[in-house]
């Protein structure tokens, strides 16, 4: 069994596809990585690409071929797949730095004689297309090198967010979960994060950068544009975002420590604050609508919920009603993206 599986989720990812999988074929050559890519039903050379790495380095690399069923989807096939302890998801246009990921194998399969861990973290890069790079660094909030809990984490500021990209799970945990990814639909990166992070409680932090997220192309997902074209995925995502969030009583209870719940909600807070200024982006009075019955919805079915994230700058800044109130939003909207990594 590996320690680590690696999936590599691909829709017609050829022009990227050999910056992602070409470092580990220089860095792995035993059992302790997988590195599963997942075909998801592409019309390029991608599945071409992803067999040559299988058949000329059988011991580290897998691919599994399916329909095409959305990003979600083909991670979904690929926890499915999994035979790892642990497992990271790497986008293919994105790439893992292979020193990093060394020095976190050897941590993981160092912890493991005493339990392991149920979440691992570390840093991550914006690797921005004729921008300045920005790395998102978890060290004002997580103890380091050592094995921890919930109650010793610190708030996350404005800009700390736990995307993807900073998280390994534990792949028990990941199934506990019951996570079941929706298909054919974008921006589902948070709920691979927030529905297992529900779970977790025992905790590692490496203040290394690891993943390299690549973005500022105009066809990426993230892109302003194609986020109004995808409004209604957003809203979607967002609805099932705050339904994973656990009740607030379960803090009280001890259900859920109250670090952890505090990450749950400063994550989903982001979420809905962008799609909310995203909404008044598009400026229609069919999305103008659309933002008022969300906002309503929220305050019906999660009425502390809501009035937390009032409180709270981005959902604030977010929710002003009237001319003046969106344009507020709109000025609100840029600081979020960028706080948020999406720019």
């Amino acid at each position: 069994m590996p320690i680590l599986t690696i999936i590599v989720p691909a829709y017609n990812a050829d022009r990227y596809l050999h910056r992602a999988l070409s470092p580990f074929a220089r860095a792995l050559t035993g059992t302790d990585v997988e590195v599963i890519v997942v075909d998801d039903g592409s019309t390029d050379a991608t599945a071409t690409i992803a067999a040559e790495y299988a058949a000329r380095y059988p011991t580290v690399f897998r691919v599994v071929t399916q329909a095409n069923a959305g990003h979600g989807g083909a991670i979904n096939a690929g926890i499915a797949a999994a035979t790892g302890t642990y497992l990271k998801v790497l986008d293919a246009d994105d790439w893992l730095d292979t020193d990093v990921l060394d020095r976190v194998v050897r941590t993981l399969e160092a912890l493991e004689p005493t339990g392991g861990v149920d979440a691992f973290f570390s840093d991550y890069v914006h690797e921005r297309i004729g921008k300045e790079n920005r790395t998102m660094r978890f060290e004002s909030v997580f103890p380091s090198g050592r094995v921890f809990a919930w109650d010793e984490s610190d708030r996350f500021g404005r800009r700390q967010y736990l995307m993807m990209h900073a998280v390994i799970f534990r792949t028990s945990v990941v199934r506990a979960s019951q996570l079941k990814l929706p298909e054919h639909t974008f921006y589902v990166d948070s709920l691979f994060v927030l529905i297992p992070l529900a779970h977790t409680r025992r905790l590692y932090y490496s203040p290394e950068t690891l993943y390299h997220y690549f973005i500022g192309r105009p066809d990426q997902s993230v892109d302003v544009d194609v986020m109004v074209r995808r409004v209604d995925q957003q809203l979607f995502v967002n609805r099932l975002a705050l339904k994973t969030l656990p009740p607030s009583d379960a803090v009280m209870t001890g259900e859920i420590p109250a670090a952890l719940y505090d990450c749950l909600l400063h994550y989903v807070e982001a979420l809905c604050a962008i799609t909310s200024a995203t909404l008044v982006h598009c400026g229609t009075p069919r999305h103008l609508v659309m933002r008022r019955s969300f906002w309503h919805e929220v305050r019906n079915d999660r009425p502390r919920v809501y009035r937390r994230m009032r409180r709270g700058l981005m959902g604030a800044s977010s929710n002003l009603p009237g001319v003046a109130g969106r344009r507020v939003t709109l000025l609100a909207y840029g600081v979020a993206r960028r706080v948020v990594g999406f720019s």
